[in-house]
């Protein structure tokens, strides 16, 4: 089976949520952790330049979500392509309920488009707005609902 960046993302974000781990101090130890859970170290290099991307894509200035009005995401050509109708509507929902604002969608969009897969399925975006999540600070709450949204999809899938 090929691994991808978001699994090797996936795994990280699934086993080391808890631990607070750092990419910087022990990066090394953590790469070799990953090499022997079987990824390949293409996806583990890609994928920790993934994390670093997010971390600061963060601090770009998109448009403020305090603006007092709602923009809509228009989506160009090869967003299109590889989030389909399903994925794009997720995600006005999460902005509608208030879990993602504007600035978070476009980092959301912006992980999505830096991810070599040609498409991403609505598991797969919830995942990233799950680790986009988990980046921001004072987002507990939706975190630990997203969290629930993505545990209810892989025990639906176990079944």
């Amino acid at each position: 089976m090929k691994e991808t960046v978001l699994d090797v993302l996936m795994y990280l974000f699934d086993n080391y949520e808890d631990e607070d781990v750092k990419l910087t101090p022990d990066q090394d130890a953590l790469r070799d952790q990953l090499l022997d859970a079987g990824f390949a170290e293409r996806e583990v290099g890609k994928a920790f330049d993934w994390l670093e991307e997010l971390a600061t894509q963060k601090d770009n200035h998109y448009p403020s979500p305090d603006t007092g009005t709602s923009a809509s995401r228009i989506y160009h050509g090869k967003e299109l392509e590889k989030l389909d109708t399903e994925c794009r509507g997720f995600l006005l929902f999460l902005e509608q309920a208030g879990v993602l604002d504007i600035q978070n969608r476009e980092l959301v969009i912006d992980r999505v488009m830096a991810l070599e897969s040609e498409d991403i399925d609505l598991h797969q975006l919830k995942w990233v707005v799950l680790m986009v999540l988990f980046n921001q600070p004072g987002k507990e709450a939706v975190i630990t609902w997203m969290e629930d949204i993505v545990m209810d999809d892989l025990n639906a899938n176990m079944h």
